[in-house]
């Protein structure tokens, strides 16, 4: 393992010291060992739009607005080879939240997300897309479907 030392001015040293212990980080190590992942995820997403990815798209919409749990479904069936797996909640009479976990081309599961965030009556839509990295199926694998893991 490398080891890395910087330097930090003590405000800065602070504010980072109480982020750590607001999120339960036992060490300043693993919660910077968590920022540089998640720049490097970031950066890997913004270069590498046609790359493969794992998603969680969730969203609350009104299913009384006209025709709009038609349409979401519709898009979904336009998209159903992202689609590994869906799930829908009541909230109440009027709301529910579904999330969808997606698989595919980056470029591919924004475009659905995008298509799914502007429908009119849809709220709170977030996607969490990370970049991922094929891996055939190793010796004694005679099944068929793709492996992926995190790009690290």
């Amino acid at each position: 393992m490398d080891r890395l030392t910087i330097s930090l001015d003590d405000k800065l040293s602070q504010e980072i010291d109480l982020w750590i212990s607001e999120r339960g980080y036992v060490n300043r190590s693993e919660a910077v060992r968590d920022l540089f992942r998640a720049e490097l995820e970031r950066s890997r997403q913004e270069k590498y739009t046609a790359q493969h990815c794992v998603a969680c798209l969730s969203y609350v919409f009104n299913h009384e607005r006209r025709d709009l749990g038609e349409r979401l479904l519709h898009l979904q069936h336009q998209h159903h080879y992202l689609t590994v797996s869906s799930m829908h909640v009541h909230l109440d009479h009027a709301y529910c939240l579904e999330t969808v976990i997606l698989q595919g081309s980056a470029r591919k599961v924004k475009a659905f997300a995008d298509a799914v965030f502007s429908e009119t009556g849809v709220h709170h839509g977030k996607l969490n897309l990370i970049c991922v990295e094929e891996d055939a199926p190793g010796p004694g694998h005679s099944h068929s479907h793709r492996h992926v893991r995190p790009s690290v």
